[in-house]
């Protein structure tokens, strides 16, 4: 009964979208400020409404109702309790829901947040993040129903995806939907913006903080699933240029760009249409990478469904979308001309300029090499593949000139550099970098790619350096030299730059992570019985057992393996093959030692009666990756919760 209860509480939510869509719009027309208050309520009812849909899926999960079709494909009565909530959206339908929740919740947050601050645009803003409500909840309702029925009744479930019976991927579509969804907040905004004539940079203030937020949810959904492939699927990476990975990092590219385009529009009151335009595709992307995933296109462990109608509504809802946005750009463009024009090509709004335009060609390759096998397939019946040799080639530069950038726009001059600008800033930079490039040299590193990235990271570590040694010199005269307290007051009182900064620091920290556990990585592949002993640089790793282990769901052959160097013991390691009891697939477990902020990694890949195949790896500096996501996020925290004083950019 209470499955019913949550299918009913949708349905209705279904009808409160279309009155969300139409009240604003028949408000204004007639000038009834009622229509929109009832709008507003609908929007705050649909949040109730979905949550009660959400808790009647979870009620269903828990106590193992395998009448409900989606519980039955997704869960099963051996599964534990973590990853039986984690069910919910483990598949298709559960998490449309969990998108369509996220989507009411910001946007309750939204109307009520800014009701009275920004009365002008709220009948817009409510009708836009109405019809994307609406657009998915009519998918639910009619094509992705996650409270079917089935009957008989089955007497146990599938079972969830081994795969994604992990932590990490238990929080990590979460946060990437997080991102997805809070980047309609900005949309919304910017459309609301358009429709209303309201066309300066107070949009721009308001979704600051939403952008952020946005942009960091989606940053950390990456980084953990990167850190789930690295550990779960036994290859030994991070990222494998996946086409759903690349679903993700579409948005990312193009968010980023958004992010430091909005500062010239604040400062300088250009880029309008950059921005507006830049908004709208971030949030297309978003669409698309739903799109991708959803419509059983691609093949991958993160797609759900194989429905061909699904793939079509997904992409006409994306068509309409997309044509309301750059539509409503189009015909709004006449007013949003700058009357300020740039004064050098040497200049901060210069930099920003060639910064959108290196985000745009990264998200346009990454694009590229994602649909194109697709377009092959249909046109051609035949299978080809992009791998990493295609990005590395096409897109590594463009990711160079874009830390490149980095290290530039924080210390260039608005307006036009003058060369005692340039010398004063960029001098000593370019001479580390020389020097830093040498020094790489020294260590070994040959390939192109690795000297440029050592070049680029001296010369952005050293700007930013000065930077920081130059806002706290100038307070330090007022504190006697106290330069703890003057690093302080300058950077509470740029706190905006400062924290901008940080996030510039993992970057780096995670490009240092990314080169050396490239370059310096360290593989074998070999069979191996119990005595045999393989050597990986200075680590000998021998195998001493294979003892069989059972799990709640699922048994194993657990290989044990001791790690010696110069013939003293470090570690043993716990490499697993399981396979899961439900649906008898079977995971490849890795066992990972950390070792100076670097991995020894070991796998089965395969277990016979005559032995394993072992597979070892040493990657140096690798936990750095994760490392610098950690610092980015510190950076967007302190930039979120920074104080409303003014400052420079």
């Amino acid at each position: 009964m209470f499955i019913e209860i949550g299918h009913f509480a949708v349905v209705v939510a279904l009808v409160l979208s279309v009155i969300g869509v139409i009240g604003p719009i028949l408000g204004l027309k007639r000038n009834k400020p009622d229509w929109v208050r009832v709008a507003r309520q609908a929007v705050t009812l649909n949040f109730f409404l979905i949550s009660v849909g959400m808790a009647a899926l979870i009620y269903s999960f828990l106590t193992n109702d395998f009448s409900v079709k989606y519980v039955m494909a997704t869960s099963n009565s051996k599964l534990p309790i973590f990853y039986k909530v984690a069910g919910l959206w483990g598949g298709h339908e559960g998490s449309l829901m969990l998108w369509v929740w996220i989507l009411t919740a910001f946007s309750t947050i939204v109307v009520w947040l800014h009701w009275r601050t920004q009365p002008a645009v709220m009948p817009y803003l409510i009708s836009v993040q109405s019809v994307i409500m609406l657009g998915f909840l009519a998918m639910i309702v009619f094509l992705s129903n996650p409270f079917e029925r089935l009957f008989p009744i089955p007497a146990d479930g599938r079972d969830l995806n081994p795969l994604l019976q992990d932590p990490a991927m238990v929080v990590h579509p979460p946060m990437l939907y997080l991102g997805y969804v809070g980047f309609s907040i900005p949309f919304a905004f910017a459309m609301a913006a358009l429709f209303s004539g309201r066309l300066g940079e107070e949009w721009i203030k308001v979704t600051q903080r939403w952008t952020l937020f946005a942009w960091i949810a989606l940053t950390t959904g990456i980084l953990m699933g990167g850190y789930w492939a690295y550990y779960e699927l036994g290859w030994g990476g991070y990222w494998g240029w996946d086409p759903v990975e690349n679903a993700s990092f579409m948005p990312w590219l193009v968010g980023t760009a958004f992010l430091h385009s909005v500062m010239v529009q604040e400062k300088r009151k250009m880029f309008k249409v950059w921005n507006l335009f830049l908004i709208i595709v971030t949030f297309s992307l978003s669409l698309i990478g739903t799109f991708l995933v959803r419509s059983g296109v691609l093949s991958s462990v993160h797609t759900f469904a194989t429905d061909p109608g699904r793939g079509l509504y997904i992409l006409i809802f994306l068509a309409l979308m997309m044509s309301l946005g750059f539509g409503t750009l189009i015909v709004r463009s006449g007013r949003l001309k700058s009357q300020i024009e740039m004064d050098s090509i040497i200049s901060k709004e210069s930099v920003f300029l060639f910064n959108n335009l290196f985000f745009l060609v990264a998200a346009v390759t990454v694009f590229l090499g994602t649909l194109y096998p697709l377009l092959v397939e249909t046109l051609k019946t035949a299978k080809v593949s992009v791998g990493p040799p295609y990005y590395n080639a096409v897109f590594m530069p463009v990711a160079l000139g874009l830390l490149l950038l980095m290290g530039i726009g924080p210390s260039i001059a608005w307006r036009k550099a003058s060369l005692e600008n340039l010398k004063k800033n960029f001098l000593l930079p370019i001479l580390i970098a020389l020097v830093g490039t040498a020094a790489a040299w020294l260590i070994g590193i040959r390939t192109v790619f690795g000297l440029a990235g050592a070049m680029i990271v001296s010369f952005v570590t050293t700007t930013i350096v000065m930077d920081f040694a130059k806002g706290s010199t100038l307070w330090a005269r007022r504190y006697e030299f106290n330069y703890f307290k003057a690093f302080y007051e300058a950077f509470t009182n740029n706190q905006r730059r400062y924290a901008g900064q940080i996030t510039h620091i993992g970057v780096l920290v995670m490009v240092v992570g990314i080169i050396a556990s490239t370059i310096y990585q360290t593989e074998k592949v070999v069979p191996m019985r119990i005595g045999d002993a393989i050597q990986l640089k200075a680590y000998t790793i021998k195998m001493v057992g294979l003892q069989e282990v059972t799990g709640p769901n699922w048994t194993a052959q657990e290989g044990l393996f001791e790690v010696y160097r110069d013939g003293r013991f470090v570690t043993q390691l716990l490499p697993q093959k399981r396979i899961y009891t439900a649906s008898q697939t079977p995971t490849t477990e890795s066992a990972i030692h950390t070792v100076n902020l670097g991995h020894i990694f070991l796998t089965m890949p395969e277990v016979g009666p005559d032995g394993v195949t072992v597979r070892a790896l040493i990657n140096p500096l690798v936990l750095l990756v994760w490392i610098g996501g950690g610092i980015m996020g510190l950076g967007v925290f302190l930039n979120i919760f920074r104080s409303r004083s003014k400052a420079s950019l």
